[in-house]
């Protein structure tokens, strides 16, 4: 249901990835009408106002005639439908059209009531605009995407259906019993001046992310086992010592899956000789729990930003049409690159402890890169580098992109966000992140078999016996792409999580 209030983070996941229908609730198109009969007033009225009678941007100055009105929306959409390069994922799309509909429903963009509710038909019918990889810099707001996804109401440009073939728009509403929307007064501004883009991919990067490092937990529990190392460094009192939640988290998530452990109960007496552990296992709670607390931030970033009404001008309760700058990207851009950095950094954490079980001075006891017949087998020794290949990637896109700000439109728009390609490149980090724990897990999992006749804690055990289903235990070299995707999906799809977990309990 789209409301006046906000959407929840689990709403916009709903619809995007999953498919679920979308209705705008009654209040809502009250609320839209009642709007919409202000602007109309305004535009019959002699006084030139922004976005109703006027042009764009650097061309707000010239006042415009009632009859080129309609001709004037046109041309806004078609003109900023000037996204370049690979189209952008459904899900992405599906987001972005969900979050714009969301702030029609608030009443405060001026549009009819039809136009909101050609969005809530197009994401029902399964129809995804094509939209790319360029043309955004984040302010005011994600003008070329948004554009793209008006283009499509308005029956022109091309969709993918839920099957995607690739259709022209006209054609796919249509077959849909869709009618496209002819624009009036203040509705092309209000169509594409939002930040939905980069919002709608960091909702959908907290999703994966709430997944993910549970997953980067239950990975280093498999290193530190099958490395020999200690479980004590995680005790609940010297983590309290550092009172982070998210480390807290971590720490108890590792005691979770790591109990029970013969493994680790085989050296815990006082004849181990084993001082302290490195710093990739010993401090995983530590920069987890890091990338927790500021997975945290960005949601409650998130969750404000839901809750907003972005557009410019805005129609206000009183009938009021204003300009403003709450469109431009910041907020959203600044926490999409702090996301960056941290996955970068549980990824870089995470190809340590991998690359400590190739390593016979490091490995305690285990074959030269795991191999079967070490010098005649190379065993996992390039699965690591493929995941330094990948984590020297993640370290390059965590570069900022907020940083960075281009002036366009005449030096009007002197100061920008780039807040979706601080998002575009957070989604290509945390599918990078992904590959990086199934490459750890993958390897983990191979050495936990080569500590038999020790047997592992039944949580490791049980995610070790889900790989097994896919990819056979230790022996001569083999095809080792296809083992690396098995273990991927794995950890997309959350079956190591939920093996793990049907042990544990829900991890935190």
């Amino acid at each position: 249901m789209v409301g006046v209030g906000p959407l929840t983070a689990g709403d916009v996941v709903a619809v995007a990835r999953y498919g679920a229908r979308v209705r705008i609730d009654d209040r809502a198109l009250e609320e839209i009408a009642k709007s919409r009969a202000a602007v109309e007033a305004l535009a019959h009225a002699e006084t030139p106002h922004y976005g109703v009678s006027t042009g764009f941007g650097a061309l707000a100055t010239r006042h415009i005639a009632p009859e080129l009105r309609a001709q004037l929306q046109r041309s806004l959409v078609r003109s900023h439908a000037a996204g370049s390069g690979p189209e952008v994922e459904a899900e992405v799309v599906r987001a972005l059209a969900l979050l714009r509909l969301s702030t029609l429903a608030t009443g405060r963009t001026g549009v009819k009531v039809e136009t909101a509710q050609a969005y809530a038909g197009l994401l029902n019918a399964g129809l995804t605009p094509v939209v790319h990889e360029y043309g955004s810099l984040g302010c005011s707001g994600d003008l070329a995407p948004l554009s793209h996804v008006a283009l499509a109401v308005m029956g022109e440009g091309y969709v993918r259906t839920v099957d995607g073939e690739l259709v022209p728009a006209g054609e796919a509403l249509a077959a849909h019993g869709l009618t496209p929307i002819v624009l009036a007064e203040k509705e092309g501004l209000a169509l594409i001046n939002g930040t939905d883009g980069m919002l709608g991919m960091l909702v959908l990067a907290l999703a994966d992310l709430e997944r993910l490092l549970k997953t980067a937990d239950l990975a280093a529990a498999m290193s530190v086992e099958a490395q020999l190392g200690t479980d004590r460094v995680f005790a609940a009192e010297l983590q309290a010592l550092r009172p982070h939640p998210g480390q807290a988290a971590a720490a108890a998530n590792l005691r979770a899956v790591l109990a029970d452990s013969a493994i680790v109960a085989s050296h815990r007496g006082p004849e181990c000789n084993r001082v302290q552990d490195a710093y990739s296992l010993r401090c995983s709670p530590q920069v987890h729990g890091a990338a927790r607390d500021t997975a945290v931030h960005a949601a409650t970033v998130a969750e404000r930003e839901l809750a907003a009404a972005i557009d410019n001008p805005v129609v206000l309760p009183d009938g009021r049409v204003e300009s403003n700058g709450n469109f431009h990207g910041a907020p959203v851009g600044y926490v999409l690159d702090f996301l960056a950095i941290a996955v970068a950094d549980v990824a870089s954490i995470s190809e340590r402890r991998t690359d400590r079980f190739l390593d016979v001075a490091r490995n305690h006891g285990l074959n030269a890169f795991l191999a079967d017949d070490p010098g005649v087998d190379s065993g996992h020794m390039i699965a690591q580098y493929t995941q330094a290949a990948i984590v020297s990637e993640l370290k390059r896109l965590a570069a900022p992109a907020s940083v960075d700000s281009i002036p366009s439109s005449a030096m009007q728009e002197d100061h920008v966000s780039m807040g979706w390609s601080a998002a575009r490149k957070l989604r290509r980090a945390i599918d990078g992140l992904q590959r990086v724990l199934a490459i750890e897990i993958l390897t983990a999992a191979r050495a936990l078999d080569l500590r038999a006749p020790l047997t592992p804690a039944p949580a490791t055990a049980a995610v070790v016996h889900v790989l097994r289903q896919h990819v056979e235990g230790p022996g001569t070299d083999r095809h080792l792409a296809p083992e690396l995707e098995h273990s991927v999906v794995l950890v997309a799809d959350g079956t190591y999580l939920s093996a793990a977990e049907a042990v544990t309990g829900p991890l935190n």
